[in-house]
């Protein structure tokens, strides 16, 4: 699933790419995907008419801000946006075509069929489902050490799972969780409410690091990502422990270990996060 910084690098292509277009027409081709409003015509017709006027980004999920709406668009597993130029046949895999005056088209293609939209009166997307529940974004001001502490206080929850809930912070996924527990030097495993200030200080600073660097290079291609460009990420070249189980620990050559938490794959190093 992208995380924070594949969708954040997905926003960015996509400004340079169809921000001022027009929307004339749209065409959806699996109603499943359209959340709000319920009827699928009502989307479409709501839609069309309005102007693209930017994209931001809230948590994991992509936000069209348009001339009267909010079109919110999540990537789920597998879903990708690319440009069509004027005539450019869709894929059977496209299930969203938003054709502009110009005449090019922004496709939107999801081989599992996961991804979500909803269309929101602007103003009013913070307050309904689904951004309502989202916690801070890590590279706000609101996003503290003592935050996360207060958060965890009470929790029974591994470090891991706790890190994953979207209600505290938000745009961590498994891959970059595994990556800034294990810079912090801790187990995934261990109870969220034991870590002391000083990890949580750490934990922190290791969790908006990790999330800066991914960034800037472009995310990580595990799968299927790509920009809105068709473009590949790169920061799978620096991952430290996800997708490596049985490969050396890069800081002590430990074999690093695969396990399972709060349902997710887990990868770790036993010497480094006892």
């Amino acid at each position: 699933m992208p995380e924070l910084p594949e969708v954040e690098t997905v926003r960015r292509t996509l400004t340079d790419l169809v921000v001022g277009k027009c929307i004339a027409t749209v065409d959806v081709y699996w109603s499943k995907m359209i959340k709000a409003p319920d009827d699928v015509r009502a989307f479409t017709v709501q839609l069309s008419g309005q102007t693209i006027e930017a994209i931001r980004r809230r948590g994991k999920f992509l936000l069209f801000d348009l001339t009267d709406d909010v079109l919110l668009s999540h990537l789920r597993m597998e879903g990708r946006y690319r440009l069509a130029l004027d005539g450019e046949d869709r894929t059977k895999h496209t299930h969203v075509v938003l054709t502009f005056t110009d005449g090019s088209a922004l496709h939107y293609a999801d081989v599992r069929k996961f991804g979500t939209m909803h269309l929101r009166k602007k103003g009013t997307e913070e307050s309904l489902p689904p951004l309502a529940d989202l916690g801070v974004e890590p590279f706000s001001p609101s996003f503290t050490a003592v935050l996360l502490q207060n958060a965890y206080i009470k929790t029974n929850r591994a470090i891991k799972t706790a890190l994953l809930d979207q209600k505290t912070v938000v745009g961590l996924g498994n891959i970059y969780v595994d990556e800034a527990l294990h810079r912090a030097r801790i187990h995934p495993e261990r109870q969220a409410s034991s870590l002391t200030a000083t990890e949580f200080n750490v934990l922190h600073k290791h969790i908006v690091a990790t999330l800066t660097e991914a960034v800037e290079a472009g995310g990580s291609s595990i799968k299927s990502y790509v920009n809105g460009q068709g473009e590949m990420g790169f920061f799978q070249q620096q991952l430290a422990v996800y997708g490596r189980k049985g490969e050396p620990c890069h800081t002590c050559a430990t074999p690093l270990t695969k396990t399972v938490v709060g349902g997710r794959g887990t990868h770790f190093c036993t010497h480094c996060q006892q």
